[in-house]
Formats: C-alpha cells, structure tokens, sequence
C-alpha cells in the first residue's frame, strides 16, 4: 500500500496565513534574494528590510533585532575573510545554541562559503575525523570547546566565536563598518553539509541542495502545521542538527523572533515561553519528558503550536504533554536524508499516540516487503519515500537505497486503511529471536505505561540458542525501586511469550545524543543485572537542571513567581 497526503485544503489559505502576499513581505524578499541569491543571508536580509526592529534573536546575552543582526553578519563576515577564511574550502560551525552560531552561519553565507554544522558534543577523535574527512579549512567554533580542535591539522584556521566579548568578535584592527570585501555570485545556493545523528559511529555528512521541489516541500511542513508570520519561538533543539537547522531558518524566513540558550535547562525553557509569550515551542521528545517531570509553575497558554521531530515520541509521552499544556503538539517525522515525510497533528495524537502521522503535499509513503513488492494495509515492512527533498548523498560518495525513486528510510512501518502511518522501529533494531520477529517499540511502551519507569530501551543482545535475546534497559522513576521479576511479572500479562524480555537492566539513565537518541549500541553492551554506578539524582541534575551554572546569564533576571509542578 502506499498514501499520499490528501490535497482538502486550498494553498491560499496556508499563503495568506503566511502574509506572503503583503507587498512589504512580497519587496523584502526579492530583495533579499536578488542580493544574496538563494542563501540563509537572503532570509534575514529581507526580515531586515521589512520588520528591521523587530527582535530577531533572545539568547543567553539579551536581545538583537534584525538590522542589528544584519549589521553584525556582515562585520563577522569581513572579519573571517580578513582571517583567510574563503569559498574554497568548507567552513565548519562549532557552537552552541546562540547568536554567535546565528551571526557565523550567516556570514558565511555572505561569503559564499559552504557550511559544516559539527556536533558540540562529539568525542574530539571524532571531531578531528570529521574536520579532516570533510577537508575543512577553517572553523568557527565556541571558546570552551576549542580544546576540542587541538589537534587539528596546522592548516586549519580556528576562529573564537565569542559573541559575549562583541570587541573580540567584531574582530580587533578590523574596522567596525568595513564593508564586504566581496559580494558572492547571486546565483549559488547554500549546500551545506549536515551530520546525521552518529549513533553507531562517527557521523556521516549529508548534502542538499535546494530546489523549487525543496521549496514545495517547505510549503508542505507549513501547510500541515499553522506556523505564522512573526512568530516567537522557544528552540532549545540543537541548531548543529537538521530539525533545530530547519526551525530555526524557518522562523527567520517568516520574521519571527527565535528564543535561544547555549545548554537546554527544562525550567528555563518553561520561563522562556511564559517569559517571551512564545507562539511555537520545537523540541526533540527527551526534552517533553524533562519538563514534565520540572517543578514549576508553567503558564503555556500562549503556545499554538509545539513541535516535536528527531525521534518518535515514547510511549504515552504525548498523551501525558498535551493533558498538561493543551492540544498543540505536532509530532514530524523525517531523516537527515529523507527529508521530512509526514506530521501527527493534535487529533492523530490524542487518537493514538504511536501514529507516527499523514504524509506531506508531495510526499508519498510505500510499505514494501524485503523484495520491493508492495505490501497490503496493516503490513509491516520497509518504509520508502518520493518527495522532492531526497539528500544529494552522503560526502563520502555513498547513498541510500532507492528502489523505483523511493528512497529508504530504514524503518519499518504500516499504513492503516486512512492512509495514516506508523513507524514501529529501526530495521536494524528489529530483534530475531527463536525465529520470531520483535518490535522493540511495542515492549518498550508496554513498560513505559507503568507509573513507576521513568524511561525504557530494549534492544536484541547475542544468544547462543535463541540468535538473539530480548533485553529491556529500565530506568525507575523517583524514589522508586524496581526489580527485574517486578518488572518481568507484570509484562507476562500484557506481551506475547517471546516478547518478554529475558533481560532485564535497571540504571540511572539511558545513554542518548544530542538529539536526544538512545545509543542503543551502548545498551546491548550493558553487563546483565547490573545498575549504573551514577545515582538517580547526580544522574537528573546533570542532564537537566544544572541551574547554578547553565541557567543564569547577564540578561536573565531570576522568576519572580511562585512555582507549582507541571502535571499530567
């Protein structure tokens, strides 16, 4: 079977909802684009030129408008080509969530130079593989991290991003109004490379040029998801990464104001939104689960929309967030290479919580067996995708499988007979035991629907008799003890025999990426019965809270309201 996203709605309205047809808009953007050509730089010229007071960026260092980011981007770009840094070869980012990594990717922009998006959090072995494989020539890159590139080759130009110090990183010995030492050609687009998330390795780079197929299917995420002209947005998702990339180019895009801070703290994205008065909230799901489970008074009822992409939304994790803040949760579904493919609207949600959603205009899903035969409804195979937002490859020269222009993703899914999809894993986490295929998806919602678990993988480790075996990593919630025959007795009611886990691991907590996936290589090395040598508290402060030390900044004035828990 295969679905396409109905067309039962006009593209006026999405348009108008927009503003695109307000001739300041509509001026400010041929602008843009006839100066910068196809480029980030074009996007926040425009935004410039039509709302130029307008608050383009909040972050750990108060507020800029967007002239005074204009003005900002092209002073750092003057500066970096006065440091040798130029087009001709890559230029990596390597920042945190800030204005500095705003004010470098558009600069650059300006220059012409194409982008590198690198992981703040990558070991520095895997950091120098990726500089060197990506034969990048310079780096901007935060000033704590740059031990990370000592050991780069001497060739490479580092470049302190310190936005925090405007002196250093408007360049000393650089005047402050030198213009552009150079416009680029109007005609080349941004090709950036992107990283896909590493979860097994050092991650790969991926590359995407955009096109008019690329720009419909923009107009496709905006159409199922009612973002506006002007918008506020909270994005504590990580902007090195394609889904807070994507949020962030598209509040830029439409004007908007976007909310930024360099670590993610659950109860300062919670002030931010009642702070700022927040219109949309884009997250990856590991931060939903970290603000439900903050203290706090939440007033979230300036949100439309949140928006939730880089990994499928864990068990009643979207039943429990929109009980708390309201029916605005969007949940996409996408890849590095993909694109994006498909939105679980509020309703989809609220009907199921594991649909994974209705494919976007110009996007059509297929469900095919391992021989590329298409499969019947309620089928579970491979999921491939047609869409006009397919990667050019990975740098490497590598490439997805695509059978009769339908990319794999590498999930395995099915659609029902309304044409709605749900992903149910990873091919490769699919685990083989005994002869019988299981779903880790299905055992670890049957365990997450327990009040008393706080968070669950499972995974296939090597068994001598069955091929594999199941194993279920748990994490308790707090203040609670749980046991592995607690935990095993009670699935035996609820999953089928083979199902049950053999295995069962309970620690402090699970090992995930930046994007917040589980390292689930990580798991399947885990030694049997053991717990993590962290405790549950050391474990929580230091992925979540670390107020004394992340949240605070200069511009940042401590809540003055009294605080309650955010339920569900």
């Amino acid at each position: 079977m295969s679905a396409r996203s109905p067309i039962d709605r006009s593209p006026i309205d999405t348009v108008l909802r927009l503003g695109a047809l307000n001739p300041i808009t509509s001026m400010s953007l041929g602008i843009g684009a006839i100066t910068w050509g196809p480029t980030t730089a074009a996007a926040y010229a425009a935004a410039s030129i039509a709302n130029p007071m307008r608050r383009a960026i909040v972050d750990d260092y108060g507020s800029i408008t967007y002239l005074q980011l204009e003005l900002r981007s092209s002073r750092v770009a003057a500066g970096l080509a006065h440091r040798g840094v130029d087009a001709d070869r890559p230029v990596g980012i390597l920042c945190r969530n800030h204005r500095g990594f705003v004010e470098s990717n558009v600069a650059l922009a300006k220059l012409g130079a194409r982008v590198v998006y690198l992981n703040p959090g990558l070991p520095a072995a895997q950091l120098l593989t990726v500089v060197e494989r990506e034969g990048i020539g310079a780096v901007v890159a935060d000033t704590d991290l740059l031990d990370q590139l000592s050991g780069v080759d001497s060739s490479v130009i580092v470049v302190s991003c310190a936005p925090e110090l405007d002196s250093s990183w408007s360049f000393p010995g650089l005047s402050r109004w030198r213009p552009l030492l150079r416009l680029p050609n109007p005609l080349r687009s941004d090709d950036p490379v992107v990283l896909t998330s590493g979860t097994t390795g050092a991650p790969k780079g991926t590359t995407r040029r955009p096109s008019a197929g690329s720009a419909s299917a923009v107009f496709g995420v905006l159409e199922a998801i009612p973002y506006s002209r002007g918008d506020v947005m909270v994005l504590p998702a990580p902007l090195f990464h394609a889904w807070g990339l994507s949020q962030l180019l598209l509040t830029a895009s439409l004007a908007g104001t976007v909310v930024l801070r360099r670590r993610f703290d659950p109860a300062l994205t919670l002030d931010d939104v009642e702070a700022n008065g927040a219109d949309v909230l884009a997250v990856v799901p590991v931060m939903l689960h970290r603000m439900l489970d903050e203290t706090g008074e939440a007033d979230l009822s300036s949100l439309r929309i949140v928006a939730s992409s880089g990994s499928a939304l864990p068990g009643d994790l979207a039943t429990r967030w929109m009980a708390a803040a309201g029916p605005t949760l969007h949940s996409l579904y996408g890849s590095t290479e993909v694109g994006q493919i498909s939105v679980a609207d509020p309703a989809m949600l609220a009907a199921d919580p594991a649909v994974t959603g209705r494919p976007l205009r110009g996007v059509e899903v297929r469900i095919v067996a391992a021989d590329g035969g298409v499969l019947e409804v309620g089928e579970v195979g491979r999921v491939v995708v047609e869409s006009s937002m397919h990667f050019d490859g990975y740098t490497d020269g590598r490439t997805k499988e695509v059978i009769d222009s339908f990319m794999d993703t590498g999930d395995l899914g099915r659609l029902d007979e309304n044409g709605l999809l749900t992903v149910v894993g990873r091919a490769d986490d699919m685990i083989i035991s005994g002869g019988e295929n299981i779903f880790p998806v299905n055992i670890e919602r049957a365990i997450l629907a327990a009040d008393d678990v706080a968070d669950a993988a499972v995974v296939g480790v090597a068994d001598p008799d069955l091929g594999q075996r199941v194993r279920a990593v748990v994490v308790p919630a707090d203040g609670v003890s749980l046991t592995s025959d607690g935990i095993r007795a009670r699935l035996r009611g609820e999953l089928a025999r083979h199902e049950v886990p053999r295995e069962i691991v309970i620690v402090d907590e699970l090992p995930r990426n930046a994007s917040g996936k589980i390292l689930r290589n990580q798991l399947a090395g885990e030694s049997s019965g053991a717990r993590s040598s962290k405790t549950k508290s050391s474990s929580k402060k230091s992925a979540t809270s670390k107020k004394s030390s992340t949240s605070k900044s200069p511009n940042k004035k401590p809540s003055r309201r009294s605080r309650r828990k955010v339920t569900s």
